[in-house]
């Protein structure tokens, strides 16, 4: 490995023969495990059938080759995980991935059935990250996953929102050690996560997900008359996908963000978002201040 450079935070690393360019990377706190900032959300876009496969299939297998690693998934998305896991078995990605999947259901017993199931259905003997999906039902699974982290079964163990209103309770967890990483919402448009849960999030080595960066496509919507700030381009951004996932991660408390796509195209812009300049403070209030003045 090189000698690693930063834009304003987070450090990157040459992806070898599966990227030709510089990767940024955050380091989970608990262990400083790197994980590239740009991950990939499967919410209603791989809850699919045989008519969809193949190209979801090479959907995925692109995100490898452009040095992702996070995929995010649960139980509540359908099909998604079956789907995930006949694809990164047929296409030999197992090494190459981070999975993440939830738990999403009440009860002890029935939490240990899902996520049995989930180990099944993404064909994996162990789960990188599992999460508590939405909170619910929350002590009774973390007082289970636990257990299996000790037992080798997880390796790391997190929760889950996404809505404003529940940073509160994410917030909670934090600073109980029971958890290694916390899923909330965090975007340009909704920044509510800077005031308190992020830096909490940083304050007690817990890693971050973010979910919702493109507030489930409202962002677009909103910027399809705007042309790019000045500053965007100055960032080498091409798109407002691309201004969107670099100001997440340009948050030092951001480990990763997980955009959902089934459009290849798309994924390479969001992909890119990964790699070159990250805004320093200035660029970030400069894009909130463009952002706000419509």
């Amino acid at each position: 490995m090189g000698s690693p450079s930063t834009g304003v935070c987070g450090r990157v690393r040459r992806g070898g023969a599966r990227c030709a360019d510089a990767v940024i990377e955050r380091a989970i706190p608990r262990t400083g495990e790197l994980l590239p900032v740009i991950g990939l959300g499967t919410w209603q876009t791989f809850d699919v059938g045989p008519a969809a496969y193949l190209s979801r299939a090479d959907l995925l297998q692109r995100f490898s080759e452009l040095g992702g690693r996070v995929v995010d998934t649960s139980p509540m998305y359908g099909e998604a995980e079956t789907a995930i896991g006949a694809m990164v078995a047929d296409r030999g990605l197992h090494d190459q991935l981070f999975f993440a999947t939830k738990v999403w259901i009440r009860g002890k017993g029935e939490g240990v059935r899902q996520m049995n199931e989930s180990f099944s259905k993404l064909q994996v003997p162990l789960v990188d990250l599992m999460q508590v999906h939405n909170l619910l039902d929350v002590d009774s699974h973390l007082e289970t996953l636990a257990e299996w982290k000790t037992e080798g079964r997880v390796r790391y163990v997190g929760v889950t929102h996404y809505t404003v209103e529940s940073h509160s309770q994410l917030e909670r967890f934090l600073d109980r050690g029971i958890v290694d990483f916390v899923q909330c919402n965090y975007s340009l448009a909704v920044r509510r996560a800077e005031s308190r849960l992020l830096p909490m999030a940083a304050a007690h080595g817990v890693a971050t997900l973010i979910n919702r960066p493109f507030e489930s496509g409202q962002s677009f919507r909103e910027a399809a008359r705007r042309p790019l700030p000045a500053v965007a381009v100055e960032l080498g951004c091409e798109s407002w996908a691309q201004v969107f996932l670099k100001y997440a991660i340009a948050h030092p408390a951001v480990t990763c963000v997980i955009p959902a796509t089934s459009d290849l195209d798309h994924l390479e812009q969001n992909m890119a978002a990964g790699i070159g300049p990250v805004p320093d403070e200035a660029a970030r209030h400069a894009l909130v201040d463009a952002w706000e003045r419509g």
